[in-house]
């Protein structure tokens, strides 16, 4: 399992409570991840943008973990593995109320025919 030194920075808080890139780029996303060592928050592979995987070929930071309610799992992109184990500083997901996919009023109505 990965340790502090391999990616993973347990104090450091999330980003915010939804991927940066898409809400700048007023976009929307299926599911979120958040990088485990520096707490930005992107979305997932399903997602138009696959940020949280951008993120880690542009910074080279291994570990990112869902951002979803109730779940906890971690994936390292060097190994291509999940793994459970680590708590990461509050909040651990997103807001409960936020609709997923989200945020509200940005997602299409056909956006299940855009998923990866």
């Amino acid at each position: 399992m990965p340790t502090s030194q391999d990616g993973i920075a347990p104090t450091v808080p999330p980003s915010g409570d939804g991927c940066a890139e898409c809400l700048a780029a007023n976009g929307w996303w299926f599911h979120l991840r958040r990088c485990a060592e520096c707490g930005h928050v992107g979305c997932c592979d399903s997602s138009p943008g696959q940020h949280a995987s951008a993120h880690f070929h542009e910074t080279g930071h291994p570990v990112m973990q869902s951002f979803e309610p109730g779940e906890s799992w971690l994936w390292d992109f060097r190994t291509a593995q999940a793994f459970s184990g680590v708590e990461l500083a509050a909040p651990t997901s997103r807001p409960a109320d936020q609709p997923a996919p989200g945020p509200a009023g940005s997602v299409p109505a056909d956006w299940q025919s855009r998923l990866h």
